[in-house]
């Protein structure tokens, strides 16, 4: 079996930290071509040493001297590059087939865009990649014909309960009626309103189901991470917004399902571990351990459902609102999103209002086609100086 190369965009992350212990219990059929962080140079040193890998890059130049040193106490023999650009050579590599694309943010766009133009095999787990600019990817894989298998939980989920020729037949043509996500609710779920006033990052990072990163917890936390992969379902699987239902699920077990003309509803279930999606986008069309339990329904008991409460929960609501807009919105919502958590984390803002200052800027923004790569970027620019402006009136009302 000829081993697939493996570039992987955000290897210090959960989901990158997760996808090396995939590969590590398969090392006959993947090999490490390339590993990039965005400023955790320590571990990035480590796990190219343990993994071999060809290219190391951090996207802090800043920080390139002390990832070389680094390398050489680990005694790695990869290459290094360091900066933005240096991201498109890691997915370059005329020895990388597949990328797994889990840098968080509008920051993996350029990157998971340029290997969709190559033609590679993406894992897509940066789901701003498709937020922002979905019609943009689904016109460069037309062209190179390029194969996205999608990694966020919900998705994959999705994705197994579809027909394997969904995106020839069309979801329509396919017998399906409706994409159904499922929200564990984050840890605020049966908090009234009055209760979110005074939340800290500590209480809206520590989520009950999964491990994740901060600001993804956060996005869990007010359901915009949920708002994003609406967006993301639409553009993934060619959608009609109208097709797109949220339910909130606790246990996080059924991770998503496809309700079919006929009635049927067909759902993917497992524990809310990551190395399942990854391990299935890794290895398809085939199955391979992963290393995760397998599931024992009888010990779980029950699998609660209902439906999100949009009034605690209005990012959601502004989610649907962009994706229904189109164009150019969904880019403005991630970029004030992005601004918002941010100032969040470090005690400018309070928790409740990141959905205030999305929505302010939604209102303010101009929103244009989202035809190009450039216009995407003028529209994120764009919202990220209005949602700083807000963060600054915020700050002032606060004092």
């Amino acid at each position: 079996m000829d081993r697939r190369g493996i570039a992987i965009l955000g290897a210090t992350g959960s989901v990158g930290r997760s996808t090396l212990d995939v590969i590590e219990r398969h090392p006959e059929r993947y090999r490490v071509e390339a590993l990039s962080a965005h400023g955790n140079p320590e571990l990035l040193a480590e796990q190219c040493a343990r993994f071999d890998a060809r290219l190391a890059v951090i996207a802090d130049p800043a920080k390139e001297t002390e990832l070389r040193e680094a390398l050489a106490r680990h005694g790695a023999r990869a290459a290094i590059r360091s900066g933005p650009e240096a991201l498109l050579e890691v997915v370059s590599g005329a020895g990388v087939d597949t990328v797994m694309a889990a840098i968080v943010g509008a920051a993996g766009l350029a990157p998971t865009l340029h290997a969709a133009e190559l033609g590679k095999r993406i894992l897509l787990a940066n789901k701003e990649s498709m937020v922002i600019a979905g019609p943009l990817f689904h016109r460069v894989v037309e062209r190179s014909h390029a194969d996205i298998i999608p990694v966020d939980s919900e998705h994959n989920a999705l994705f197994q309960s579809l027909p394997a020729d969904f995106a020839e037949r069309g979801l329509a043509a396919s017998g399906v009626r409706r994409l159904i996500l499922t929200a564990s609710g984050g840890p605020f779920l049966h908090a009234g309103i009055d209760d979110l006033a005074d939340v800290t990052p500590e209480q809206a990072c520590a989520h009950p189901n999964w491990d994740m990163g901060r600001k993804i917890s956060v996005d869990s936390a007010t359901l915009m991470n949920k708002g994003l992969e609406v967006i993301e379902a639409r553009w993934l699987f060619n959608a009609d917004p109208d097709q797109i239902e949220v339910v909130v699920h606790p246990q996080s077990i059924v991770h998503s399902l496809v309700a079919y003309d006929d009635g049927s509803v067909l759902a993917q279930l497992g524990h809310p571990d990551m190395r399942t999606p990854i391990a299935h986008a890794l290895g398809w069309p085939d199955r391979i351990d992963s290393g995760v339990a397998p599931l024992d329904l009888a010990a779980i008991g029950r699998l609660d459902f209902h439906a999100p409460d949009l009034h605690r929960f209005p990012c959601l609501g502004l989610a649907f609102r962009a994706m229904r807009a189109g164009g150019s919105a969904a880019a403005t919502l991630n970029a004030a999103n992005e601004v918002a958590v941010q100032a969040f984390l470090e005690g400018d803002i309070p928790f409740m209002a990141i959905p205030g200052l999305v929505e302010t800027v939604l209102e303010a923004a101009t929103w244009n086609e989202a035809a190009r790569l450039e216009d995407i970027m003028a529209a994120d620019r764009e919202a990220r100086v209005l949602a700083q402006a807000a963060v600054q009136r915020q700050e002032r009302i606060d004092a």
